[in-house]
């Protein structure tokens, strides 16, 4: 199809989907709460919907007080029935496939349906959307001249009592329409491939010759892919493997600690980053401007969204709030109730609001992983802007961390432990320290007490990680590629133990 005719359909399609944003930018509420209603009455002859009494729900109020918050381990015996192939369980139509949760790093694999509609109006949708935000924002962008390198989860589909389950990125690509297909690389039978390792080299040998004109997949084994393809055309700069990229979309990770090795090998100031918040159970939020890192919560995907404040989470007064009720700059856990089936999940995620109008939202880490083993309640975010604030100090670079606390031992006071895997390392790491220690403080109040005059914390015990440690960590234990990640903070020692035993002595 010549090129503008398509720019020509994205144009047309790209009006009429803003209609319907703009309906959801100006009454949100009416939006959120229309949704609901819709999702109950689709739902009230289900087994939960009777159970629960659906079709007699009116309000917010009555839908707060009679459905429980749920996690995944208190959906799971349901899941597992519908996974045998027993139906109108929780979703009144056939769900057919159940993406394979990589979310975290444990052992125990989630199970997560996926039905029609939430492929249709949700995955499918998001992904439309992203394109529409960018190109409205971007009205000489050419990303219909080229091809999308598309860089998602390996591993095959597997089919079990009629129903299939595996990465949410093959279900996709499975179902994926054709004109995606023709407007991707690498083909989606190298996509699915499931060794890892081959894929990536097949991938480069696939694309070096396409002409990419943008990215999208998870930052840190984007950059793997890049720095190989890198390596196998002997270039310094992705322009010279492909010069009319413009654009790289990614997720799953935060984009902080990535930033400047992407500027390094993409040596440009109008090269384009957007970024997704999506997972397993849906797509969330899209970034809607150019260079900002701020996500607008998308309203009409199907999904009802709610808000447990984090000083009220996992305590007997734990409560949850509606959109209209959320306030800036609180840390919120994220609850949904979705169109497969999903009613006040959890999913594990914490967010806060820098705006209200619209509503847009930053991902500040993950409700496990936090370290709270002393009141300091060190997230995700504190870490990751810490370490962007030190690197720059200090002109290092960093490749992967973890960390957990060293717990009190009689009269040894706790601290946090980190293993950090540098690119390019500081030339003093007692020096680092000092200013990561600092930077903390300066992040985090809570931190910050407990670390004053050595009350309760002692400083922070850094490990310089040989190179390679959570790469062969991860394919230790099967987690290599797609949306697997190293935990970030952790209140257990699992992670760091493991870890410091790979590193040796």
């Amino acid at each position: 199809m010549p090129i503008p005719i398509v720019n020509s359909i994205a144009s047309w399609f790209l009006k009429k989907r803003f209609h319907q944003i703009d309906l959801f930018l100006k009454y949100p509420n009416e939006v959120q709460s229309e949704l609901l209603f819709s999702l109950l009455k689709f739902a009230k002859d289900t087994e939960i919907g009777k159970q629960y009494d659906f079709a007699s729900i009116k309000t917010y109020k009555e839908f707060n007080e009679r459905i429980p918050i749920v996690d995944y381990e208190t959906a799971q015996p349901s899941i597992e029935r519908s996974r045998r192939g027993e139906q109108n369980i929780f979703w009144p139509r056939p769900i057919k496939w159940f993406a394979k949760s990589s979310g975290t790093t444990n052992a125990k694999s989630k199970f997560i349906p996926v039905s029609n509609e939430s492929l249709e109006d949700c995955h499918y949708a998001a992904s439309k959307d992203l394109l529409c935000m960018y190109l409205n924002n971007n009205e000489g962008a050419q990303l219909f001249t080229g091809k999308s390198l598309r860089l998602g989860g390996s591993k095959e589909l597997y089919k079990e009592n009629g129903t299939v389950f595996g990465d949410l990125s093959a279900i996709l690509i499975d179902n994926m329409p054709f004109w995606a297909e023709f407007s991707s690389t690498p083909s989606s039978k190298v996509s699915l491939m499931s060794e890892w390792e081959y894929k990536m080299q097949a991938i480069v040998e696939e694309t070096i010759n396409e002409n990419v004109t943008s990215l999208a997949g998870v930052p840190s084994w984007m950059l793997v892919l890049l720095n190989a393809a890198l390596e196998h055309t002997n270039k310094d700069s992705l322009f010279d493997i492909w010069p009319n990229l413009e654009v790289y979309f990614h997720g799953g990770v935060s984009f902080s600690p990535y930033i400047e090795q992407y500027r390094r090998i993409i040596p440009s100031k109008t090269f384009k980053y957007y970024e997704i918040y999506n997972a397993s159970e849906g797509f969330f939020a899209i970034q809607d401007q150019n260079y900002s890192g701020d996500l607008l919560l998308m309203l009409d995907y199907g999904i009802f969204y709610e808000f447990i404040p984090m000083d009220s989470y996992g305590k007997p007064e734990q409560y949850a709030i509606p959109l209209s009720e959320v306030k800036l700059n609180t840390n919120y856990a994220l609850v949904i109730t979705t169109n497969a089936g999903l009613w006040r999940y959890k999913v594990g995620d914490t967010i806060k609001f820098v705006s209200l109008n619209p509503h847009r939202i930053k991902v500040t880490g993950r409700t496990k992983h936090h370290i709270n083993a002393f009141g300091e309640e060190l997230i995700i975010e504190n870490a990751e802007e810490a370490l962007k604030k030190v690197c720059k100090r200090t002109a290092s670079e960093i490749v992967d961390y973890t960390a957990a606390p060293i717990f009190m031992s009689g009269k040894e006071k706790g601290a946090h432990e980190w293993i950090i895997e540098f690119k390019t390392p500081p030339k003093n790491i007692n020096y680092f320290n000092e200013l990561f220690d600092n930077a903390l403080k300066a992040l985090n109040s809570d931190y910050e007490a407990k670390r004053y005059n050595n009350i309760t914390l002692n400083k922070p015990k850094i490990h310089m990680a040989r190179t390679n440690l959570f790469y062969d960590w991860l394919k230790a234990n099967d987690k290599l590629g797609g949306q697997h990640k190293v935990p970030r903070l952790s209140n257990s020692r699992d992670y760091v133990e493991a870890l410091l035993k790979m590193n040796g002595p």
